[in-house]
């Protein structure tokens, strides 16, 4: 993110936010304690923030996928885009809460393969979505229909890809910074200077 522009944006508290925004802000401090700082720079645009927040519900709930599945797919998605903060993020989630087998957790964070061979398709069918901007080959699609996954699933991803879109995206123009609740998972970009530093 070294030479990405930065937008001239602070964070929004929920007494600075627009209707819209508060009223989501409010309801995710209810939640979960706290608002993460990627919601605090989406409340800039009420709009996005709803969308992503619906949009990620109606995945949770609609798509199909595990839990751990669910995480699968943004880790596979944000390593793609080389997003630092929904890589930490969506690292502690598959920890603590959707229970995905340590090593999956590392192969994605590291790019290497996935040992399980289902979670490996769904990764890789997912990884091609992005970086064949939504135009897999009959192959790649074969393969994840083999894997035990639907074509249905296939328009899941895509709704993925969209929700990952929007928040990876504004994490790389707001430089967004880590929470303290995602800071035992910080993850750099393979071949980012911090990185090599």
């Amino acid at each position: 993110m070294e030479d990405t522009a930065r937008l001239n944006l602070n964070k929004k508290t929920a007494d600075e936010a627009q209707p819209a925004a508060k009223e989501i802000l409010d309801h995710v401090k209810q939640q979960i304690g706290m608002v993460p700082n990627l919601y605090a720079f989406m409340a800039n645009a009420p709009g996005l923030l709803q969308t992503y927040i619906r949009s990620q519900e109606l995945f949770r709930r609609n798509s199909g996928f595990t839990p751990a599945e669910q995480e699968v797919v943004f880790l596979s998605i944000s390593f793609e885009n080389g997003c630092e903060y929904c890589m930490a993020a969506h690292s502690v989630i598959a920890d603590t809460q959707s229970k995905v087998p340590p090593e999956v957790t590392e192969a994605l964070r590291n790019g290497t393969e996935v040992a399980d061979t289902r979670l490996r398709a769904l990764s890789e069918f997912t990884r091609t979505m992005v970086t064949k901007r939504g135009r897999p080959s009959q192959d790649e699609v074969g393969n994840f229909l083999r894997a035990g996954y639907t074509n249905e699933q296939v328009l899941q991803v895509i709704l993925a890809v969209g929700i990952k879109t929007l928040s990876n995206y504004t994490n790389h123009v707001c430089h967004t910074p880590l929470d303290a609740r995602f800071a035992s998972r910080v993850w750099k970009e393979p071949g980012s200077p911090s990185r090599a530093a």
